[in-house]
């Protein structure tokens, strides 16, 4: 998108305009500017400047349009700088607005021991259970306990596609505002009134919750000196300048003050960064706080994991392989058995591909028996009937270990299988009953599109990608060669990412994770940034620092990009006003000179018409250049992926020569503007 594109974009939404520039003027209050340091110094000095003008017009001055002319631009200096922070707020108030229109009442049926009550949505708590029915509204963010239903999620994502939401998994996680299309589901609710994903997410973008980021804090810090250093030189400008036979009014003193201290990115560095938190949020995340958002722009180490981000996921068993001496026909049943205790896809798939393998030969119910739920920690689940065989379906390893307990072990060709499935980029599962390993389950998956081109931008970053995946490391091996990582974790477990990341962490890396389930939390919660998907369970929500909305598992790619936006901005802006700021002096302080020490019109190498001309263009120059940077500010400098010392060259280059260049030429096209006018 170029300048021209944003400019239009930003300014044409009328209604966001007209706003921003009200709320300008209410920002006028000291007590609201001494938030800014920079701002409220050039305010009082306008001020000041005020009082002067009113007096030069009592006494009938010859000064008097001069000093209205100064006062006028330095009260557009402050309008522009509040204008530049009111228009970021007011594009996240106009999305507050959009969201606080979905935030509806809506009846409920609440679950109140074993009788159904109606109530409304207002009237639920953390901890309710209630039932949907299909075309009913969600009432408040909760897992799913019971049932599955296909839910539209548009109100929230703005994808139309619907979705489906079940107990027992990682996709349990459903949101207040959503409605459920088909079916019925029990959800237990996660929050109360005005604690909601909607409620949070307005909160968030009218800036209720928003904090300066400690990098914001520490420039902020660093333009709060300057200031006061190019006060106290102003300060003992006069008795210099007495002695040199020049008299300084006061408004030419406010005037040059303004033009030295850093006023163009102390205009915009509120703006800049609640612009990158509506970014985020434009981009369906949910950060709980503006230093994560900034934070992912300092990432180190990207934790990625293999199936939904880097593969298509929901893999689907395509064989079944067994061992000799076992029929197909047997591996189809005990694979059937061992899983029914899986309720992730992959688990499903098998079920499904045996049953479709048996046909008529399905295995009819059996009574008591015991059912081992699948867990990402064991990676294994299985069926163990009373008085009969104990059936078992996992990993690798999680099955040598199974049939090792009982003195048995892997057969060869069995590891045969395994080694060729896994060469084949499939995942195997092995099938054992008892101690006797059946067979392996072959199942498939394929890489996302353009899935390598992403993690190679992301290396070229600076970046070091890691894989993370259940599977045994042949497979891994050849998932993470294809997609382009730099290394891997194969059969991971919930130890081992919490385990990696602190291993990072202790090297003085910077790690970010994207997880849903509940296994995903610790490390969630250990890593710099933890995006957790909201389809998610609510351990993974509450222990990241961001919520991804459309729970869509590469989103954590955009967040980077988002976040190394932001820093990119601000240094860049940064840049470009110190850079402006030095051009101006070559302006301004000749100019106040010139007349008493003719020797200094050497430095007026722009040949300025007059001494008053030079100041009131520097002046001109020094507040229209701030609406101009808004655009920048808000849409953010054109991220390029590369790395960040190529990064940092380009941009000193562009808006550093760029800051020192514009001063010059904007600086002398006004000050022949107004020597046409005849007002030099």
């Amino acid at each position: 998108m170029n300048a021209t594109s944003n400019t239009r974009s930003i300014f044409s939404d009328r209604d966001t305009v007209m706003a921003a520039l009200r709320q300008s003027m209410a920002m006028l209050n000291p007590i609201r500017m001494m938030r800014n340091p920079v701002m409220f110094v050039t305010e009082i000095g306008a001020a000041i400047s005020t009082i002067y003008t009113s007096i030069e017009l009592s006494s009938g001055g010859p000064r008097f349009g001069y000093f209205l002319a100064l006062t006028l631009l330095l009260w557009l200096t402050v309008l522009f700088a509040n204008f530049a922070e009111a228009l970021a707020e007011a594009r996240g108030k106009a999305q507050a607005n959009s969201l606080r229109k979905r935030r509806v009442s809506t009846m409920a049926h609440k679950l109140v021991g074993e009788k159904i009550e109606d109530v409304t949505s207002d009237g639920i708590e953390a901890g309710d259970i209630v039932i949907v029915r299909a075309g009913e509204v969600i009432p408040n963010d909760g897992e799913v306990i019971e049932g599955a239903a296909s839910v539209d999620e548009s109100a929230i994502t703005g994808e139309s596609a619907p979705v489906i939401r079940e107990a027992g998994g990682d996709r349990s996680g459903v949101t207040g505002g959503t409605t459920v299309l088909s079916d019925e589901i029990k959800i237990m609710v996660t929050s109360s009134k005005g604690e909601s994903f909607l409620d949070r997410m307005i909160a968030l973008v009218e800036g209720a919750i928003r904090q300066k980021t400690p990098n914001e804090l520490a420039l902020t810090v660093v333009l709060a000196g300057l200031t006061l250093v190019f006060l106290l030189v102003v300060a003992a400008l006069p008795p210099s300048a007495s002695y040199f036979g020049v008299k300084l009014d006061i408004p030419t003193l406010v005037a040059l003050l303004v033009c030295l201290i850093p006023t163009t990115i102390g205009a915009l560095l509120a703006a800049i960064g609640l612009a990158g938190m509506d970014r985020a949020l434009r981009a369906n995340v949910l950060a709980k706080s503006g230093k994560a958002v900034e934070l992912a722009g300092d990432i180190d180490t990207l934790l990625l994991d293999k199936t939904g981000t880097i593969t298509v996921g929901d893999r689907q068993a395509t064989e079944l392989r067994p061992v000799a001496g076992v029929t197909q026909i047997e591996l189809y049943k005990a694979a059937l058995l061992a899983s029914l205790g899986d309720r992730t896809p992959e688990g499903r798939s098998i079920v499904d591909f045996s049953r479709r393998q048996l046909g008529s030969d399905i295995p009819g119910p059996v009574d008591d028996v015991r059912v081992i739920e699948f867990s990402a920690k064991t990676r294994i689940s299985g069926m163990d009937v009373a008085g009969g065989h104990r059936y078992r379906k996992g990993a690798v390893d999680a099955i040598r270990s199974f049939v090792g307990e009982q003195g048995s072990r892997m057969p060869e060709d069995a590891l045969r299988y395994v080694e060729a499935i896994a060469k084949e980029g499939k995942t195997p599962v092995v099938v054992a009953r008892d101690a006797q390993v059946l067979g392996v389950a072959g199942l498939s998956d394929i890489l996302k599109k353009g899935i390598h081109e992403k993690v190679t931008s992301l290396r070229k970053m600076g970046l070091r990608v890691i894989m993370i995946t259940g599977d045994n490391p042949l497979t891994a091996a050849t998932i993470a060669a294809s997609a382009g990582v730099d290394d891997f974790i194969a059969e991971a477990t919930p130890e081992m990412k919490l385990a990696y990341i602190r291993e990072e962490q202790a090297q003085g890396r910077l790690v970010a994770m994207m997880g849903d389930g509940t296994n995903d939390a610790p490390a969630l919660a250990q890593a710099d940034i933890g995006l957790a998907m909201n389809s998610g369970t609510q351990a993974a929500k509450e222990a990241s620092n961001m919520v991804d909305l459309d729970s869509d598992p590469t989103k954590l790619i955009r967040i980077i990009e988002i976040g190394k936006q932001l820093l990119i901005t601000r240094g860049a802006l940064t840049t470009f006003s110190i850079a402006n700021d030095v051009a101006k002096y070559f302006a301004i302080i000749p100019a106040m000179f010139m007349l008493a020490l003719p020797h200094l019109a050497v430095l007026n190498i722009m040949g300025l018409a007059t001494p008053y001309s030079a100041i009131l263009s520097a002046v001109i120059f020094n507040a229209v250049i701030i609406p101009l940077l808004i655009p920048i500010a808000i849409h953010g400098v054109k991220y390029r992926p590369v790395g960040a010392d190529r990064l940092l060259l380009m941009n000193t280059f562009v808006y550093g020569l760029g800051g020192l260049v514009a001063p010059f030429v904007g600086i002398k096209l006004i000050d022949l503007g107004l020597a046409a006018l005849g007002l030099a």
